[in-house]
């Protein structure tokens, strides 16, 4: 343990702290004299501690960031008897009082001043949000900008979220995308049409039909394989104008009993593009739908010269099994296709909001061109011109109308004139009235103005408290009624308008971003794609189950604020939310499980004997938490430390070599730890750390339950094929998910582990409280908001530590309403 910087900042913050009396000075040295000198001195420095080192005119910086938070921790080792360490002997409670009473105000000075200074600017997601919310567009814009930095697990913390001249490049083409694809380039809406077709009519039909794809009587075409060559490519589904469509897909499972499930999704040819997949859908067989076949439809976003692809899920025989037999015979089941159908754009309104909010009141008109015959081309795109007697007027009542929302506030006369004079500037060297608007705009979008909260110390003005509300619970800007309400000084005037504006926000469709955003990153769901299971340990992993995986855990965070659950249900539940390749990996065949034959998630009950329920046992989890090979009672200790119980372990000490796995299965990982831990400088950590990575043990790096580890080299070889192929995996020794917690607790498996501490909903909440408020201010939650955190957690179990009522009682805070 680093103690001895912690002795300099306590020691000094004593004898800077106003309120310590000399009584306190000499009761908290003679602490330090009588319970650490011992151990850290210059003969013996445990932890690297040596306090000769300190002196009376010892300078610290008390706004130093990482310096204060190495003493808090040292405080809170301290304050719960953690430090000194029990062979030391017991301390006195009113010695830990009086050092606590002495030390604590300097802390929360120190951590009040820090948490008040950082500016912040949107992230990349509230970027792209606010952007294709006010102009009605559907853009990823994410990949124009840089990568946003994270602190405290959230990419939306003021400290992390610098901006270079990358960034201002990145928001000019992302402003120009915007503009580009929301304002219209035609004279009339475009024209919804309706495409049908089958493989038949396709050339990969002619190649492919009699001789792994099989045509039935009907017209239908039949897939016996999964994903492989060749692909389920439907050439003529492509569409001509970006929009969202609607895509239909009739067909049924054939020879089989259940329903049959595919991946439906996009593919190019042009170079650079992706395979965007759209869901993952099912056919019933055609026994159970009366002979007739099935269709399922869905509304997508389609971009330009992408073609459908449908991909069958579970069929696991090959060409070879399917050419041996012969197409025409092959018993196997497999996915029959009757045709596909394309319907869009399905436009609302035209020319659409962005159009409208950029030349509303203008008179903006086709331009003749030169050639006449021109209109009547189908490649023709029609130029256009504003036609106005007083261009600056009409530029300024458009600026004015676009940065009050832009700004998410009303804007002064000062502020107007600078894009106003912009504008004049560009029509000053012979730009059009269009093209000059275009430029000022895009400076509006760049401005600090929009890039950055306008947050000043001190109580928040309605406006400032509109944006936070809004860009915490929707992820984007305030809508019409919230600015209202921030126009009539509401929320700053009447205490419930706030919470009023909550709840509404929380039943709005844009909710699923603060759900998916905070899920994410509570969670570190973001870094699912950051790891790929190694395919001979773990063959059975697919993009379904990772898809799956990732909308089941959504799925359930939003169940617990929108049912308002108790906070026990983050760490024990007996609800869960299955589709049928979760069910298959779980290892679910009974009971209610029995009938999830679709991809769709369904919420089921849990039975009571299940090691499944809450967070800690989702695959999403346990995959994040390992890095596709092995798993790591030391990540995935921190990680349920730092993420569900809210307690950050400090990083390991200087020089310390990290415990890697033996992959050969010739020791267990626990054994190479009880050897790590021998040292007197990782055994205390080790302690807090390794128990609850212990009790997960019983679940391997794709979230599967196990008993055995799987090895690579020693262990008992298997007889089992995945994927019709035979695994290459060997069972190594039996796992041991026994521990003892640091409070003395021991546990002989997962199960009891997480009943210990699904008992203790204070520390739960105040873990789930402490990081809603992180993501809803923007800033880490310091030393010196924990008395408010406490008054939050004792309103919190007066109602039942309800998860819902959470996200009320932040908003409520002082910390929502104050920078």
């Amino acid at each position: 343990m680093r103690f001895a910087v912690l002795f300099v900042f306590v020691f000094t913050a004593i004898q800077a702290t106003v309120a310590a009396d000399d009584r306190e000075l000499a009761v908290a040295s003679k602490f330090f004299a009588d319970h650490c000198a011992d151990c850290h001195s210059a003969a013996v420095t445990e932890g690297g501690l040596d306090l000769s080192l300190v002196d009376d005119n010892f300078d610290d910086n008390f706004d130093d960031a990482q310096t204060l938070g190495t003493w808090v921790r040292i405080f809170d080792r301290v304050r719960t008897g953690e430090m000194p360490p029990a062979d030391a002997g017991a301390l006195d409670e009113s010695e830990i009082a009086v050092f606590v009473d002495a030390v604590q105000p300097a802390l929360t000075a120190a951590s009040r001043r820090q948490s008040q200074t950082v500016m912040r600017r949107l992230n990349r997601a509230e970027y792209q949000n606010t952007m294709n919310d006010l102009f009605g567009t559907h853009l990823d814009l994410t990949g124009l900008l840089p990568e946003d930095g994270l602190s405290h697990e959230f990419d939306n913390v003021g400290e992390a979220l610098g901006i270079s001249p990358v960034h201002l490049q990145g928001y000019l083409a992302a402003v120009d995308a915007v503009l580009t694809a929301a304002i219209a380039d035609t004279t009339s809406q475009p024209e919804r049409t309706s495409i049908r077709v089958s493989y038949v009519e396709t050339r990969e039909g002619e190649k492919h039909i009699g001789e792994v794809w099989k045509q039935l009587d009907d017209g239908a075409v039949v897939f016996f394989q999964d994903f492989g060559y060749p692909t389920g490519m439907l050439r003529g589904t492509e569409v001509d104008v970006a929009g969202w469509y609607r895509l239909r897909v009739t067909g049924y499972a054939y020879q089989a009993r259940r329903p049959i499930t595919f991946r439906l999704g996009g593919t190019s040819f042009k170079p650079g593009s992706t395979k965007p997949t759209y869901t993952y859908a099912s056919l019933p067989p055609i026994e159970s739908t009366d002979g007739r076949p099935s269709t399922f439809e869905m509304r997508v976003w389609l971009e330009p010269g992408y073609m459908v692809e449908i991909t069958p899920w579970g069929l696991t025989t090959n060409e070879y099994n399917i050419r041996k037999q012969g197409v025409r015979s092959y018993p196997g089941p497999g996915l029959a296709i009757n045709h596909v159908e394309v319907e869009g754009p399905m436009i609302a309104d035209w020319p659409g909001r962005g159009h409208e909010l950029v030349f509303g009141g203008l008179d903006r008109r086709e331009k003749e061109p030169s050639n006449p015959s021109a209109k009547t081309k189908k490649w023709n795109r029609p130029e256009f011109q504003i036609e106005s007697a007083t261009p600056t007027d009409d530029a300024r009542r458009v600026l004015q109308r676009i940065a009050t929302r832009a700004f998410r506030r009303p804007i002064d006369a000062p502020q107007l004139d600078s894009y106003v004079s912009l504008f004049e500037a560009e029509m000053a060297v012979g730009e059009s009235v269009e093209s000059s608007l275009r430029t000022a705009i895009a400076a509006i979008f760049c401005s600090t103005d929009f890039i950055y909260f306008s947050e000043k110390v001190g109580l928040l003005d309605d406006h400032a408290l509109a944006a936070r509300l809004s860009y915490f619970l929707t992820r984007t800007s305030p809508d019409d009624a919230l600015r209202a309400s921030a126009d009539a000084g509401e929320l700053t005037s009447d205490p419930n308008a706030i919470v009023r504006h909550a709840r509404r926000l929380m039943a709005d469709e844009r909710h699923g971003r603060f759900i998916s955003d905070f899920a994410d990153a509570w969670l570190n769901l973001r870094d699912m794609e950051q790891t790929s299971p190694d395919q001979k340990l773990f063959p059975e992993y697919d993009m379904f189950l990772q898809d799956s995986a990732i909308k089941e855990t959504r799925a359930f965070v939003d169940a617990m604020f929108s049912e308002n659950l108790p906070v026990r249900h983050v760490v024990k539940s007996d609800i869960a939310f299955l589709n049928n390749r979760l069910a298959k990996h779980y290892q679910f065949g009974l009971g209610e499980m029995e009938t999830i034959d679709t991809p769709e998630l369904r919420r089921v009950r849990l039975p009571a004997d299940s090691v499944r329920g809450g967070l800690m046992t989702q695959a999403s989890v346990l995959k994040v938490s390992a890095n596709g090979t092995n798993t790591s009672p030391i990540v995935r200790g921190v990680w349920v430390m730092h993420r569900i119980l809210g307690q950050t372990p400090p990083p390991p000490p200087a020089g310390i070599v990290g415990v890697e796995p033996d992959i050969r299965g010739a020791s267990t990982l626990r054994e190479l730890l009880d050897k790590h831990r021998d040292s007197d400088t990782c055994r205390n950590c080790h302690a807090m750390i390794d128990p609850p990575g212990f009790a997960l043990e019983n679940f391997n790096p794709i979230g599967g339950y196990r008993v055995r580890f799987r090895s690579l080299g020693a262990g008992d070889r298997i007889s089992k094929q995945v994927n019709n192929r035979k695994v290459q995996y060997r069972l190594g020794p039996p796992v041991d998910a026994s521990g003892q917690l640091l409070d003395g607790r021991r546990f002989t498996d997962f199960v009891e582990f997480r009943d210990m501490i699904a008992r203790d909903d204070d520390t739960l909440a105040r873990s789930l409280i402490t990081k809603l408020l992180t993501f809803a201010t923007g800033r880490e939650m310091g030393f010196a908001d924990r008395s408010m955190i406490d008054d939050l957690v004792d309103r919190s179990r007066s109602g039942g530590h309800r998860v819902g009522d959470m996200i009320l009682w932040v908003v409520s805070s002082d910390a929502m309403r104050r920078k």
